[in-house]
């Protein structure tokens, strides 16, 4: 082999190897696509107000999300439907259907909800990254950002190798208090969520006086 020859294959390989590290794991497995996956939950959903009976009220009930077929969404975008059911706990009864629309588009994971377009997540998934959930719809600034990346956790005795956690609002005072965060798995998508927006009294997050909150218990994923 000549020295020129020798020389190509040693840029070849420094090329090659270069291109090995740069490359970038964009985390779209936290968003999953694929027609006809879906989630099961147990949901809990908690009402207060001190000045009405009862004062703390709740409702529980099971949601299934599953990805239909491909649709143009209200952009005119290329999407999947997003179906969501709502059942009874103890009859099984289904209560509620509804059919969002979800895509993956320039970076973005958004679902368009009851006609809002909400970003979800934003690619790559990296921690600290920022971004705002309702810059596509007439709702107020909503500041959402990565906390927590690649973490493995164990969810109601599933064991996910690989999660990240948006955190909404974490706010704490004197008469508010309002914590939101969504764990995200790969290649299953949302596996938990935990909404509270409360008014309490002197700093103690345990005397409520107004407010709710909506919890989402992971029970079931997979493919049909």
């Amino acid at each position: 082999m000549t020295r020129y020859s020798i020389l190509i294959s040693l840029i070849l390989l420094v090329f090659s190897a270069c291109k090995e590290k740069v490359s970038v794991d964009f985390g779209y497995e936290y968003f999953p696509m694929k027609e006809g996956h879906f989630v099961e939950y147990d949901v809990l959903e908690v009402y207060h107000d001190v000045n009405i009976s009862p004062q703390h009220d709740s409702v529980r009930y099971r949601l299934k999300t599953k990805i239909g077929e491909e649709i143009l969404d209200n952009s005119g975008r290329l999407a999947r439907k997003f179906f969501q059911y709502k059942y009874d706990l103890i009859t099984g009864e289904m209560l509620e259907q509804r059919v969002w629309t979800r895509i993956i588009d320039e970076g973005r994971g958004e679902v368009v909800e009851e006609n809002q377009r909400k970003i979800r997540m934003v690619f790559a998934v990296k921690k600290d990254v920022e971004w705002d959930v309702n810059a596509f719809n007439p709702e107020a600034q909503q500041t959402a950002f990565y906390s927590e990346v690649n973490v493995s956790r164990v969810i109601n005795s599933f064991n996910f190798e690989s999660t990240a956690q948006v955190d909404y609002d974490d706010f704490f005072s004197l008469v508010d208090y309002r914590k939101m965060y969504e764990v995200y798995s790969k290649d299953v998508g949302l596996i938990k969520r935990s909404f509270k927006d409360l008014t309490i009294q002197n700093f103690d997050t345990l005397d409520v006086r107004k407010g709710t909150e909506v919890h989402y218990e992971l029970v079931n994923f997979g493919q049909e």
